[in-house]
């Protein structure tokens, strides 16, 4: 069965059908950038671009950098102030001609997707994925089982929110060396597996193919670390996931 998924991020809108039974994408993904600003309205229009580069007309599944809750997006971290308290899931349905769509935090998208189908598969106790992209998304799961909306990039980390130390943006805005950003990431993952003991983290995003330039860099973390088998593509999956659940 192949249903849609979007994922909104900082930088990119990115969507595609997806087959359920393979977790993958059924066709290659379509990607607009992400406005500037990035208001619900301007947002919605490279949502209804990238669904209608295929045609589609069914129900959707999309995801949101921030909390979400029953369709309402309650923060906006790294788009515009205008989501707080916006009926996300109403607008984009109305949107894009009355369909029916599921809205949910991006990073527990992508990890929803990866403990299904990838990295995750499988594992019990405490599983972490993190997003690393334009700022720091997280996803927590006990025995497969997700609690919502964690949002871990905006802890505290030498005084500043950790997304604006260890995200992948601020590697590209600083120019740092892969050496020198792992070692902020190292950090991040301390203070991250201080407060939760996972057993294991999965680092998704973008950055996830690059993984082999980073992660054996990073040392005296406890638990397993392993990159996103699904990649950049498991917002996109993880969306559709939860439109089907629905």
């Amino acid at each position: 069965m192949n249903v849609f998924g979007v994922d909104i991020g900082g930088s990119g809108i990115k969507g595609a059908p997806v087959d359920l039974e393979r977790g993958d994408l059924a066709q290659e993904r379509h990607k607009v950038l992400t406005p500037h600003p990035a208001t619900p309205d301007a947002v919605a229009d490279g949502v209804v671009e990238v669904v209608r580069h295929f045609d589609w007309s069914g129900p959707v599944g999309v995801t949101f950098p921030g909390v979400v809750t029953s369709g309402i997006t309650r923060t906006a971290a790294n788009v515009d102030k205008g989501w707080i308290d916006v009926d996300a899931a109403g607008l984009l349905g109305e949107r894009l001609g009355g369909v029916g769509v599921t809205l949910l935090n991006d990073a527990d998208a992508a990890g929803v997707a990866e403990v299904t189908f990838g990295a995750g598969r499988g594992r019990k106790g405490v599983v972490m994925l993190l997003t690393f992209g334009t700022g720091i998304g997280s996803a927590l799961f006990i025995d497969g089982r997700l609690v919502p909306n964690t949002e871990l990039g905006h802890l505290e980390l030498h005084g500043h929110e950790a997304e604006k130390h260890a995200s992948t943006k601020v590697k590209d805005d600083e120019d740092l060396s892969w050496q020198h950003w792992a070692h902020r990431v190292q950090k991040y993952l301390a203070h991250v597996e201080m407060l939760f003991s996972p057993e294991l983290f999965i680092i998704g995003g973008g950055v996830s193919r690059k993984a082999d330039k980073f992660v054996p860099l990073i040392e005296g973390i406890r638990a397993e670390i392993v990159p996103a088998e699904l990649q950049n593509n498991a917002g996109i999956v993880g969306a559709a996931m939860a439109s089907a659940s629905k």
